[in-house]
């Protein structure tokens, strides 16, 4: 037996709705002869006549009055199924949404983040996992909804990116340190002890770089893996910590600041998902919020 011609709904449930061929053949933008041929495969098709002619117009069968209520339905749930998903009702979502993030992201905007999803949608959870890598797998695997970081040249071309902010490189030592007065010039900050940081346990980046570049060599006294350990460790002992600024405005608090004394590349930390959540309502409220918060941020 072939299959039915699902189309024929959306005619069977105009033509029931108006119980006239020409003005449902008005509806459908079709020609009355096109809608009599329509009805024609209906009547074939459900094996009723659906509507009977009754003085001059026409009335419903039996099954035609059965399946009115019916067939309605039907064509409103498929007609919902192809528009684009509505905005969710945030006070009822109920969802865990898994960021993945570098060391010092999570501690320096997770409470504002956290804050205000628990505001507008307390059934939503954040859960923070540490970027240990640039492999973009999980994004594409599923098992985190969001990313941030540099964008590198080597990410997947399917993802999706939007740049969340600008940051820089600055120096942080405790207060009281002998770099937490004065002016401070390349001599005096590579007269220090310092702080490497590197997920791969590298010794020479950027800041090394810019240093050789006028001739001068930093000592590292020690290498750790994040941003926040690095100021951390500055915090309790005299050694200097060279961080991302916006990235680590909340763990300098209580410590001296300064500008490095040369000249660094500012890069662009964004936000990475998979286009697989692009269009997905609640997603796309999370990215917002994420993009509210980092440009609202010092």
């Amino acid at each position: 037996m072939s299959e039915p011609d699902l189309n024929l709904l959306v005619t069977l449930d105009v033509l029931l709705s108006e119980g006239n061929v020409t003005r449902a053949a008005k509806r459908l933008r079709l020609s009355p002869s096109a809608m009599s041929r329509a009805l024609a495969r209906l009547r074939e098709t459900t094996g009723d006549p659906l509507l009977v002619r009754a003085g001059r117009g026409l009335v419903p069968t039996p099954r035609a009055l059965e399946l009115r209520a019916r067939v309605s339905q039907v064509v409103q749930d498929a007609q919902s199924v192809l528009r684009p998903a509505e905005i969710p009702n945030l006070t009822q979502l109920v969802r865990t949404f898994t960021l993945r993030t570098s060391e010092g992201f999570a501690e320096n905007f997770g409470p504002d983040l956290i804050s205000r999803t628990s505001l507008e949608a307390p059934g939503v959870r954040l859960r923070f996992v540490q970027k240990l890598d640039k492999d973009s797998a999980p994004l594409r695997e599923g098992t985190i909804d969001l990313e941030t970081g540099v964008v590198a040249t080597a990410m997947g071309p399917e993802l999706r990116a939007q740049a969340l902010f600008r940051d820089r490189f600055v120096g942080v030592v405790r207060m009281g340190h002998t770099l937490s007065t004065g002016e401070i010039n390349p001599d005096r900050y590579a007269a220090e002890r310092h702080i490497g940081i590197s997920r791969q346990g590298l010794e020479m980046g950027p800041i090394d770089e810019a240093m050789h570049a006028l001739g001068l060599e930093r000592e590292i006294a020690t290498i750790v893996g994040g941003f926040s350990t690095a100021v951390a460790m500055a915090r309790a002992s005299d050694l200097i910590a060279s961080v991302p600024e916006r990235h680590t405005g909340n763990l300098r608090a209580g410590m001296h600041t300064f500008r490095l004394p040369f000249a660094t590349p500012e890069f662009t930390v964004s936000l990475l998902w998979h286009p697989r959540n692009h269009a997905d309502p609640a997603h796309r409220w999370l990215r917002g919020v994420v993009l509210e918060i980092c440009a609202l941020a010092p």
